[in-house]
């Protein structure tokens, strides 16, 4: 009986097992949206388990299931929909547009809000936007993409900080740089380069544009408000990629080209130019009637004779191609990035290893990356969530002694390099021994100096998500930001800085250590079935501290070894410790009605250790309402998908003034017989307080014709007020300037977008996309002097003026006349204006000459095709109504012993006056006068209106069939260039017009023109 029993159930689960085995199967399948375009990347799972994958580049998909089972499918931007496996191995799935899931993808930092929730004015660029970009530093992605946001390049050297304005400049005195936050964190983005005198360093080169998921622009009250006064200049979110439920899936990243600078047409005199040039103007000071006197020289060649060491070691026609050496042509640029994501129903990662190498475009510098990440989300509970993201970088820097008129300047070497000296010596060697001019031999400083610097950073975020109950959120957050920078800096003992005193050698450590604590309350309800309700309470406390430890050294006994402990004298030590708090209370508050009418409003209420005890604490905030009017039942049948009209205002705060600025203070840094002495240093202002800005803000925004002609308008108006300004104080006091709160600038303009798919069929696509600005900035108050005038904070600059009514320091300058066709002199208008000229610079006025540095209008345009997984791309950035100063051209355009003695000149020169009669803008030359041409004036000021192609790229993605035959998910193949052409308005302007912020035209590297190749594969 027992063996017939253990028959039976051998034979039943024999039965089981087939039966079960017959309902496993492999389902296959296309997933699409509602126009019948195919889907990547859509996550396919299996409900209630870890079996899951992804929708390939044309939409297919495979997974093995079995009869009964249900498959979730879901992407972001999209309903997710089910389906229970049947009979059929095939399930093509159509998902459609779902506005809820649309709302994730708007990020605002503190929270994120649906597209048709947001009442401020934003911008989000996506991730593969940016990753797009070759550039070493993820925030010149935005150039050209974001209205009224413009992007100067400080230096074109990797690494370097950019000057980045949003709707203008709002302070005088105060810090006019947008917020940075990143992963929710307001993290610090200064300058950390060891020597101001150096390249500077951007610690957000220290993220790998890979990494990127999405990149947030705030711009308004409405949307900055949350982050008080340090958000008064804009936002700026940077969120990283995270994982998602499915099989792990690997992605491998690699560009690879080479650049060049990008637009430079100043060209400087050769040695054969230089010696026609010499002679003539030798022989106007000195020949017959010379201006300076007769020495009885009548032709160039007896007039060159008058400086014998110039036949001696100059033949008049050898060509020392100093500025063109100096250039690295073809400079290698390079990232690679491998990255890993994927995840289970209860928690996913995304992980990456990253790589930079980029040289720069001239010789002895480069930059270096190493990077890491990992972001890693948890359901600890059903109602308890773990985020955890980490990013650790390596930089290592060369810098080029740029921010300065050094003389180990390279770009110093270009210009001014006198041309008569031989580069090397006959052996090949540099020479060292150059017989004109104090400028030393770049090539052997280069070879024999070092300069780094090295920055290693690590970001980390936590946070953890407690539901209470159903729909109240208790969230903590907690972020740290470490930043350590060793700067190096040995100058050799032979030729250069180092050279008097036998070699020298500085060397620092500085730290900035930054925590971010964040806790919350979110609380989202509904009351029936139109009202939704979401309230948020927050506290915020954050700590920087910064320390700085310096050492220096000079006479080095030996090359080699290049450390302070070989050095032998002058020794010198210093050490720096700063701190600052900020402690903030936060509410915001968002009502809807059946997603017609939105209302949201925010209050903070935060304080800083910038002030005094008093003075800490302001309270800033913001209101704003949207009515999404193509939800109105009245819409229905209209040509409009969106269509809405938002508004806001608020008050914003800023405290960008010094640590201390509120104390009067003693500094003890004087010596007093070999003893430390103190002297008062600052005069202090225990009134000072929070610097304001008042924000409108009313705009439009809509879709039409299924989205396929989308676009926005926008008219801003920022009044800030309670400036943080230095006025200056009567010198009897014993204090130049004391910082205070008074005055008041405006800043308002239009902000416009437009996005079209003229075409869109399945196979082929082509979008137009393109973004207009404005900005009129107007300082309407200042601080008054004892005479009743506006006190102008630009006092004792010959450039620029601060005065009501004007833009922020307008350029202010004797205005040029042309040059005398009889004379050959150089004149300017005495009245400042027109009329009556002058060659007496001293008996000119000086006068408002109607711009500053601040472009006035800026945008962007942009195309893209697509066919069959071809497409072609570009997209341009344009900016103008500004003027620019070439500051430079007080030394490179002097006519006179400066140029075409002890050093030398621009090529324009050779378009000088000659004789009477000659129409020209370049006087005559003149050996020993000096004829103030090289001064200030509207002569060297040239309108800053220019026309960049920012990016222009063509590529190929395989299609799967191809790709899936070696075992591969996807591949795709891009072909870039960056910064491929330029267009100026005016002539005149010979060096790139892309400038910092301040407006003047400077001897560093200039941005680049990249080309390169892109490989991407998934799989």
């Amino acid at each position: 009986m027992k063996k017939k029993l253990n028959v039976i159930l051998t034979l039943f689960l024999v039965f089981v097992v087939q039966l079960t085995f017959a309902q496993e199967k492999t389902v296959t399948g296309t997933v699409s949206d509602n126009q019948g375009l195919p889907l990547p990347g859509v996550n396919v799972i299996v409900k209630g388990t870890n079996n899951g994958t992804q929708t390939d580049f044309d939409g297919n998909y495979q997974i093995s299931t079995a009869t009964g089972q249900v498959i979730v499918f879901s992407y972001v931007g999209f309903a997710s929909q089910s389906q229970t496996v049947g009979a059929s191995n095939t399930i093509n799935v159509t998902l459609d547009v779902d506005a809820a899931a649309l709302d994730e993808v708007i990020v605002l930092g503190y929270s994120t809000k649906g597209v048709e929730e947001v009442t401020g004015s934003s911008v989000q660029l996506g991730g593969e936007e940016i990753a797009k970009s070759p550039a070493v530093s993820v925030e010149q992605a935005l150039q050209g993409k974001v209205a009224g946001l413009q992007i100067s390049q400080s230096s074109g050297t990797p690494g370097s900080i950019q000057d980045i304005r949003i709707r203008g400049i709002s302070s005088i005195n105060g810090a006019n740089d947008p917020l940075y936050v990143i992963d929710g964190v307001p993290v610090s983005n200064n300058n950390i380069s060891g020597s101001a005198n150096y390249s500077s360093l951007n610690p957000l080169a220290s993220i790998n544009s890979q990494d990127i998921a999405s990149i947030t622009v705030l711009k308004d009250a409405s949307a900055t408000a949350a982050y008080g006064a340090r958000g008064s200049n804009g936002v700026i979110v940077v969120t990283t990629k995270s994982g998602a439920s499915g099989d792990t899936s690997f992605t491998f990243s690699s560009q690879v080209g080479f650049q060049n600078d990008a637009y430079n047409k100043r060209d400087v005199l050769t040695g054969p130019q230089r010696y026609e040039l010499l002679g003539e103007a030798l022989l106007r000071s000195y020949g017959p009637n010379g201006t300076v006197r007769d020495l009885g020289v009548t032709t160039p060649a007896e007039a060159r004779g008058l400086i014998p060491s110039i036949d001696a070691n100059y033949d008049g026609t050898s060509v020392y191609d100093w500025a063109g050496e100096i250039r690295n042509e073809d400079a290698l640029t390079q990232n690679y990035t491998f990255s890993a994501s994927g995840g289970g129903e209860k928690s996913s990662f995304y992980a990456s290893l990253g790589y930079n190498n980029t040289e720069a475009t001239v010789i002895g510098s480069d930059f270096e990356r190493i990077n890491g990440s990992l972001n890693f989300d948890r359901d600890l509970r059903s109602n308890l969530k773990l985020s955890q993201s980490i990013n650790v970088s390596n930089i290592t820097q060369n810098p080029v002694l740029e921010n300065g008129t050094f003389f180990s300047n390279p770009f110093i070497t270009r210009v001014l390099m006198n041309p008569f000296n031989n580069i090397r010596n006959d052996d090949g060697t540099y020479n060292i021994d150059l017989p004109f001019g104090s400028l030393p031999n770049i090539f052997y400083v280069n070879e024999n100096n070092v300069t780094r610097n090295a920055l290693t950073r690590a970001i980390t975020n936590t946070k953890l998500d407690w539901e209470l109950f159903d729909g109240l959120t208790f969230s903590n957050r907690l972020g740290l930001d470490y930043q350590l920078n060793e700067y190096n800096n040995y100058n050799n003992r032979y030729e250069g800085d180092g050279a008097e005193v036998n070699g020298t050698i500085a060397v620092s450590d500085e730290k900035n250590f930054n925590l971010v604590y964040q806790g919350s309350l979110n609380y989202g309800f509904k009351l029936g079935e139109d009202h939704n309700f979401d309230f948020t309470a927050l506290f915020e406390y954050q700590k920087n501290q910064n320390s700085y430890l310096f050492g220096s050294g000079e006479n080095f006994p030996v090359d080699g070894l290049i450390q302070i402990n070989t050095a032998s004298a002058n020794f010198d030590a210093d050490s720096q410790f700063s701190d600052w708090y900020n402690v903030s209370y936060l509410g915001l508050i968002n009502y809807n009605y059946a997603g017609k009418y939105v209302v949201d409003g925010t209050i903070r209420r935060e304080g800083s250790s910038r002030f005094a005890p008093g003075n800490r604490f302001g309270t800033f905030g913001s209101v704003g309402a949207a009515w999404n009017i193509h939800r109105e039942d009245f819409m229905s049948n209209s040509v409009f998908n969106t269509l809405r009209l938002r508004t806001s205002y608020g008050i914003t705060g800023n405290n960008g003034v010094g640590l201390n600025a509120y104390q009067p203070l003693l500094t003890y840094s004087a010596n007093y017989a070999d003893n430390g002495a103190g002297f008062p240093s600052q005069f202090g202002n225990a009134d000072l307080t929070w610097e304001k800005g008042e924000s409108f803000d009313l705009g439009v925004s809509f879709g039409l014709l299924q989205n396929r002609v989308s676009g926005s308008f926008a008219y801003y108006n920022r009044r800030t007020y309670d400036l943080l300004l230095d006025v200056p104080l009567s010198l009897t006091t014993g204090f130049d300037v004391q910082a205070r709160n008074v005055g008041e600038m405006v800043n308002k303009g239009i902000e416009a977008e437009l996005a079209v798919d003229v075409i869109k069929t399945e196979d082929f696509t082509w979008n137009v996309s393109a973004n207009y600005a404005t900005v009129d900035n107007e300082v309407t108050e200042l601080a008054v002097g004892a005479d009743g005038n506006d006190l102008d904070t630009e006092a004792g600059s010959s450039y620029k003026t601060t005065r009501t009514g004007l833009p922020l320091r307008s350029w202010f300058m004797r205005t040029w006349a042309g040059v005398d066709t009889e004379t050959g002199a150089p004149t300017w208008y005495v009245n400042g204006r027109d009329g009556e000229v002058t060659s007496n610079y001293n008996a000119a006025q000086r006068v408002d000459q109607n711009a500053s540095a601040l472009p006035t209008y800026s945008g962007g345009l942009g195309m893209r095709f697509d066919y069959r997984g071809f497409f072609a791309e570009g997209n341009a950035y344009f900016a103008g109504g500004h003027k620019i100063y070439e500051q430079y051209a007080q030394f490179y355009l002097r006519t006179n012993s400066f140029t075409l003695g002890s050093y030398n000149g621009a090529a324009e020169l050779l378009e000088r006056w000659q004789q009477p009669g000659d129409v020209t803008d370049v006087p005559k030359v003149d050996y020993g006068t000096n004829d103030n041409f090289q001064n200030t004036s509207s002569r060297h000021l040239y309108d800053g209106d220019y026309v960049r192609l920012k990016n222009v790229a063509v590529g190929y993605s395989l299609p799967s069939r191809f790709v899936e035959t070696i075992g591969l998910d996807g591949l795709t193949l891009t072909l870039r260039g960056t910064n491929v052409a330029t267009w100026v308005k005016d002539d005149g302007l010979k060096l790139d017009p892309e400038v910092r912020a301040n407006g003047y035209t400077a001897l560093t590297t200039p941005p680049v023109e990249s080309y390169t190749l892109g490989v991407n594969i998934k799989f």
